[in-house]
């Protein structure tokens, strides 16, 4: 499975970031106001076309001005003359056994526009987004251009995009996997962190004598690592007395393994490894991963929906 994806973000300063796999490859760095390459691969492109980065970096900055027109728009209908407001846009595609799409619009935070590739119009999430749309698109000509779009040209761009990174996408690195304790009230907390691994996708479970655990679980959102790589955990409070009568288990599965891996609980406290608490090294990657989500994200105000299946791409004239 192969995906493309783009989020392009409007408020006080615009931002946009192209990944392919999960794996950011473009930023637009609004302090030199130019689109540049986050990996050595997505370079290669310059020998296919010389001017590509100027070509991306004129194209954003013609989406900032009609997104800044779009956001007007919004801010007009729904009366918000003050305050600070971000308008957010979501496309792109995925290539697998079947071929995908998807093209959204947030404002706030918030669902707020998609565009229904089976019938190539706007569905809106109320009837004032619908009057917004009759105001932006009114004959459909961004609709028909965006369903065209995603279903040729992005397909195109993603398989050019994985010609020229085949090696490091197609990569596979398994995770290094810490289960520690935090112990904090009103009940502890166990923590399984696996980090390092490639490709993004990882599942992360907890049992109790080798049953599943589902109540009193958090599963977080998988952050990438400064090295290209990934990392994710899966957070479990049980009394600490729990720990004591039971045997917990961390369980990951991820396709860089032959068989799945299991991490137990240490009942004495500390860590898998023989520490007290987390490892300062896997302290370290949480910080540096954080600090590259910011950048990844820069500005981005996420949709608050859990289930954000959508990925985002940039779009071509």
């Amino acid at each position: 499975t192969h995906s493309l994806q783009y989020l392009y973000t409007v408020n006080l300063q615009s931002t946009a970031v192209g990944l392919v796999n999960g794996e950011q490859f473009v930023y637009y760095d609004r302090n030199i106001r130019k689109m540049i390459p986050k990996t050595e691969w997505m370079k290669k492109i310059e020998g296919d076309d010389p001017r590509y980065w100027e070509t991306e970096t004129q194209y954003m900055k013609e989406w900032q001005e009609k997104l800044r027109v779009f956001e007007d728009l919004a801010k007009q209908r729904f009366n918000h003359t003050k305050g600070t407001h971000t308008l957010q846009w979501m496309y792109g595609c995925v290539h697998d056994v079947t071929t995908g799409g998807y093209h959204q619009y947030g404002y706030d935070g918030e669902d707020f526009i998609s565009l229904n590739l089976r019938t190539g119009s706007w569905t809106a999430v109320n009837d004032k987004v619908k009057s917004l749309i009759n105001d932006w698109d009114r004959k459909g000509a961004e609709a028909t251009h965006w369903k065209i779009f995603l279903e040729t040209d992005c397909l195109k761009l993603l398989k050019k995009f994985v010609s020229y990174g085949r090696e490091s996408l197609e990569r596979k690195v398994p995770p290094e996997v810490s289960v520690f304790q935090k112990h904090s009230s009103p009940s502890p907390e166990v923590v399984c962190l696996a980090t390092g691994f490639f490709p993004k996708a990882l599942t992360i479970t907890w049992q109790k004598d080798g049953e599943d655990v589902h109540e009193n679980v958090e599963l977080r959102e998988t952050l990438p690592n400064q090295d290209g790589s990934f990392q994710k955990r899966n957070i479990l409070k049980v009394p600490a007395e729990e720990l004591q009568k039971h045997t917990y288990t961390c369980v990951v599965q991820h396709s860089s393994l032959e068989k799945e891996l299991v991490r137990e609980v240490p009942k004495g406290g500390g860590s898998d490894g023989g520490s007290d608490g987390a490892p300062i090294a896997v302290i370290a990657g949480v910080i540096v991963a954080l600090l590259v989500l910011a950048a990844v994200v820069a500005g981005i105000v996420f949709w608050k929906k859990k289930n954000s299946g959508f990925k985002p791409v940039p779009p071509k004239p």
